[in-house]
C-alpha cells in the first residue's frame, strides 16, 4: 500500500496539492495573459479576471471543502486521543474545529466574490480566512504540545509552533500594510506613494497563505493511523 493510501491522509495531501496549485496556476495564467505584475501581486489579483477569475472561484471553494473534510477528520483525531488519555479539553478541541469551519467558509466567500466585481464581500472573506486560519493553526499548536507525548512528534509539534508564529507575524503586516493601499488597479507604477505598502502587503499575504499550506503538511503522519 502507497503511503498516500493509508488511513485518511489522503485528505491533507490532496488539500496541500490542490491549494498550492490554486495560486501557482491563476497565477501563471494571469502573468501569461499580462493581467497582473509578476513580482508578488496579491493573491486575489491572479483571479480577478476571467477566464483566471473562473479557475480561482473553482479551485478554492474545492480546496475549502477538502479543508473542511481535513478539519474535521483532525477534530475526530484529537477527540478520540482525547478520550483515551484526556489531555486536551473538548471545548479546546471544539473552539479549533470553528475556527477551522469558519477560516473554509471565508475561502467560499473570497472564491464566490471577487475583489474587482464585490469588493466588500471579498474584503470580509479575506479578512474571516486569514483570522480564523491564523487562529486555528494556533490552537492547533498548543493542542499539539498538549497532547504529546501520546499524538505528534516533539519535532512535529516544534514544526507546527513554527508556521503558526510565522503566519501570526506576516498576518499583520498583511492587513496593516493594505491599510495605506489606496489604489486598487491590478498593475502597479512602482514609483506610486503606496506600493512599498502593497508589496510588503502582498509579500505577507503569500507568506501566510503558503503557511497554511505547510501545516496541514503535518497533518499527514497524524492520518496514517
Amino acid at each position: 500500500m502507497f503511503w498516500f493510501m493509508q488511513g485518511l491522509c489522503f485528505l491533507p495531501v490532496f488539500l496541500v496539492i490542490w491549494s498550492s496549485s490554486t495560486f501557482i496556476v491563476t497565477y501563471i495564467i494571469a502573468l501569461f495573459r499580462q493581467d497582473v505584475d509578476i513580482i508578488f501581486p496579491y493573491i486575489s489579483d491572479t483571479g480577478a479576471k476571467p477566464p483566471e477569475s473562473c479557475i480561482f472561484g473553482l479551485m478554492t471553494f474545492i480546496s475549502a471543502c477538502a479543508g473542511v473534510a481535513t478539519t474535521y477528520a483532525r477534530y475526530k483525531f484529537v477527540e478520540k486521543l482525547s478520550e483515551e488519555t484526556r489531555v486536551v479539553r473538548p471545548c479546546l478541541n471544539k473552539s479549533a474545529l470553528m475556527f477551522g469551519m469558519l477560516s473554509c467558509l471565508g475561502m467560499c466567500i473570497v472564491a464566490t466574490f471577487q475583489e474587482t466585481t464585490v469588493t466588500i464581500a471579498h474584503d470580509v472573506g479575506a479578512l474571516l480566512f486569514f483570522v480564523s486560519g491564523v487562529s486555528y493553526i494556533s490552537l492547533q499548536s498548543f493542542i499539539s504540545y498538549c497532547a504529546y507525548p501520546f499524538g505528534s512528534s516533539i519535532i512535529v509539534c516544534r514544526a507546527r509552533l513554527g508556521i503558526a508564529i510565522i503566519a501570526a507575524l506576516a498576518f499583520f503586516p498583511t492587513v496593516i500594510c493594505a491599510s495605506f493601499v489606496k489604489q486598487t488597479e491590478l498593475h502597479r507604477d512602482t514609483q506610486d506613494k503606496d506600493y512599498p505598502f502593497q508589496l510588503a502587503s502582498a509579500v505577507c499575504e503569500w507568506i501566510v497563505a503558503f503557511s497554511f499550506i505547510c501545516f496541514f503538511l503535518t497533518y499527514i503522519d497524524d492520518f496514517k493511523v
